[in-house]
């Protein structure tokens, strides 16, 4: 019998998803969850058909260069900004994403983030663990009220949406928001949301969280300049990507209580943290597990798993990042 194809799963997975992945490929695991270098893992593509990536593993034009029977990568997350997307098409190799089934548990846990930064979580908690706490009064780390102020959301995609409905519905917040494109009069009615110019957003937002893509353009989209616009009750929660916010120019304004507080689960150059936040008390921060649910998280490796399964057996990948390269100059 003719040898299955064979594929790369280039972060160690659910085992259950390794066994779907087996029933129509051979199949080479990262059992050590080492991150390979970019040179590791051209070495470790070379014969492969499609691959299993995460944020971790760069796919971009010498990538696809060297690995010349690579048809497919499939990203277990919904961005994919480790994707030189116009390069890949370039090269005919199909790149898909998961969207969707994280949506909900990630607008859950951003939701968590602003209460945990508006009510002062971690900084009480770690007075307590520290074996300080030894009387009460009554200004004793009050935060921030979350319910009837206002949550302002810059990016309104899926997530930006779900955390727009948590608000208005669940903590009667006047919602604000600013998205590269206006939604629609019946999403925003939906979502109970306003839009505003960024400038207003910045001004109005007792509490901001950032739900954008990463993009060159995204780059420091929240920096030195646009903090000082902001409220100094203000919070700020960053759970869409490392880079948007300016880490250092952040933890400068925390110090110097410019802003009230922050909550990050992304950062710039992760999984390093610029070391300034790591000593300023009045923020939360969190090891990009927005989506870190044991349903969610297997529901994406299996929409990746899916997605590699269904290209090159069908030819119909179920999320595509770049649909316009099938059947007109994808690999084969």
């Amino acid at each position: 019998m003719p040898s299955k194809p064979a594929i790369l799963i280039a972060r160690k997975v659910f085992p259950d998803i390794v066994d779907h992945l087996r029933a129509h490929f051979e199949v080479e695991m990262n059992d050590t969850d080492d991150v390979y270098s970019p040179a590791q893992l051209i070495e470790r593509l070379q014969g492969k058909v499609g691959a299993l990536t995460t944020g971790s593993e760069r796919i971009d034009a010498a990538v696809a260069a060297a690995c010349p029977q690579l048809r497919v990568v499939a990203n277990i997350a919904v961005g994919f900004n480790n994707f030189d997307v116009p390069a890949l098409s370039a090269a005919g190799v199909l790149a898909t994403n998961t969207p969707d089934v994280l949506t909900e548990t990630t607008a859950d846990f951003g939701f968590a983030l602003i209460m945990a930064t508006a009510r002062r979580l971690t900084e009480s908690e770690h007075f307590l663990r520290a074996g300080q706490w030894n009387r009460w009064s009554l200004d004793m780390f009050a935060g921030a009220e979350v319910h009837g102020s206002t949550l302002g959301i810059l990016g309104m995609g899926r997530i930006g949406q779900a955390i727009a409905r948590r608000g208005a519905l669940g903590f009667g917040m006047k919602v604000i928001y600013h998205n590269r494109s206006r939604l629609d009069a019946a999403t925003e009615a939906e979502c109970r949301a306003r839009y505003v110019d960024k400038a207003t957003l910045l001004r109005e937002a007792d509490h901001l969280i950032l739900v954008l893509p990463y993009s060159a353009e995204n780059h420091h989209a929240i920096g030195a300049a646009e903090i000082a616009q902001m409220k100094s009750t203000a919070t700020l929660v960053n759970i869409a990507r490392g880079g948007i916010v300016d880490d250092a120019a952040l933890a400068q304004a925390l110090r110097e209580r410019r802003i009230a507080a922050a909550g990050l689960d992304v950062f710039e150059g992760e999984p390093k943290v610029h070391p300034d936040l790591l000593t300023v008390p009045n923020v939360v921060l969190t090891p990009h597990i927005a989506s870190a649910t044991l349903q969610t998280r297997r529901a994406m490796a299996k929409l990746a798993a899916d997605n590699v399964i269904a290209y090159l057996t069908e030819g119909r990948p179920i999320t595509p990042l770049n649909a316009e390269i099938i059947g007109k100059g994808a690999r084969e």
